[in-house]
């Protein structure tokens, strides 16, 4: 409810919409109007500040990714990759259309997290609970009720809950997979328990195990829920609710359970972090042509060789032809030689793509598909990849 990215951008479509649109009944009224220009007008600014954050969320991964400042120079001046606009906009439709168009319609259709949490929820998890044994049965007009000699319980049917309820579920109707316990509801509640002069909690934190102690307290010897001086009401803040939480109920065999996969699962990213390689090696065969046959009989095959720098730092990166007896390559824009090593310099946080032929002469020749790899390596950090690539020939040679 609080760290959830989807929650957290709706937040901030919310605060520009009630900056422009106004509040909630302003918004609802401004919606069944007829479209005018002032409408027009406020719908043209929410939406295209919405596009700006859309556009602010794509950037910023794509600069993740990259050298940003760099990358934003590119980006600006229509110098940059096209994967990067592509990214861009790709995050930005989706930001837009999942943050200001269908709110809670991904939370509820979408997100896997519900499914989750319900199945790991059991008597004793701490979650947010209307206590229905305090608050039924509802009545708008409590005194009239008990002059009237009728049981009446503290919920006013205001309907607070419900309206301030970002998935527009009614905690009332008991634990909901929409529900992404934001504890807007205990908030607004406690308002108006507040105003009424009545004891806060009747929407707090509780567990299950609490909540049918507190009705079987409530009840007991034929006592009415509807007494608060016989009721025991936890607080509705969260501070309040982890207070009667009991420290058995918390290390317990479910909890060490969780704890141990969930560590487990972060100690193998930690692991995997630390120990990632920072330079990476990908090569692409030539497709067409699969070979060239030279003036002096020998085969030449052309790859395309890219070298990945993930350091802040330039390197020189020596690139070594293994295997394929005979075999010599050559770099294009690198004037040296055709030999089996070369040096090559990479910038810092930078793909280096090399065009690269190799070359065989044709008495050594094998077979028509023969393998051998490319390797590369920083000696100043003793790093190292490298690619299996295929050298293709003729079948038939004289």
């Amino acid at each position: 409810g609080y760290a959830c990215p989807q929650t957290v951008w709706v937040d901030l479509f919310l605060v520009v919409e009630r900056a422009i649109e106004g509040d909630r009944n302003a918004r609802m009224k401004l919606d069944a109007a007829p479209w005018t220009a002032r409408k027009l007008f406020l719908r043209s600014i929410k939406y295209v500040i919405w596009l700006a954050i859309g556009m602010a969320t794509g950037g910023a991964w794509i600069f993740y990714f990259a050298d940003a400042p760099t990358l934003l120079i590119e980006v600006v001046t229509g110098t940059a990759a096209p994967v990067a606009y592509v990214t861009i906009a790709v995050l930005t439709g989706t930001t837009y259309v999942f943050g200001g168009l269908m709110r809670e319609q991904v939370c509820t259709y979408m997100c896997p997290w519900p499914r989750i949490q319900a199945a790991m929820l059991d008597e004793n998890s701490l979650t947010v609970t209307y206590n229905d044994w305090r608050g039924e049965p509802r009545s708008r007009h409590a005194k009239k009720a008990l002059a009237a000699g009728q049981l009446v319980g503290d919920c006013v049917d205001c309907n607070a809950c419900v309206a301030v309820c970002p998935m527009g579920i009614d905690i009332r109707d008991g634990q909901q997979l929409e529900c992404i316990t934001c504890a807007l509801c205990i908030d607004a509640c406690d308002g108006v328990m507040d105003k009424l002069g009545r004891e806060r909690g009747l929407i707090s934190y509780a567990t299950l195990a609490d909540y049918n102690a507190d009705m079987a307290v409530a009840t007991a010897g034929g006592t009415s829920p509807v007494n608060p001086a016989l009721v025991r009401t936890p607080s509705g803040s969260f501070a309040d609710g982890l207070a009667h939480f009991q420290l058995s109920k918390i290390f317990r065999l479910r909890t060490y359970i969780y704890l141990g996969a969930w560590s487990a699962i972060g100690l193998v990213l930690v692991y995997s972090l630390l120990t990632r390689e920072r330079l990476e090696l990908n090569v692409l065969h030539d497709r067409n042509p699969q070979f060239v046959t030279l003036s002096d009989g020998s085969i030449r095959n052309g790859y395309t060789v890219k070298l990945l720098n993930m350091i802040p730092e330039p390197r020189t990166i020596e690139v070594t032809l293994q295997g394929l007896d005979g075999g010599e390559m050559s770099i294009v824009g690198i004037d040296q030689p055709s030999s089996r090593t070369f040096a090559v310099a990479v910038e810092p946080d930078r793909l280096n793509v090399l065009k690269v032929f190799v070359r065989q002469p044709t008495e050594l020749i094998k077979a028509p598909v023969q393998s051998f790899e490319f390797r590369i390596a920083d000696k100043a950090s003793s790093e190292s990849a490298q690619y299996t690539a295929s050298f293709n020939a003729p079948e038939n040679r004289k």
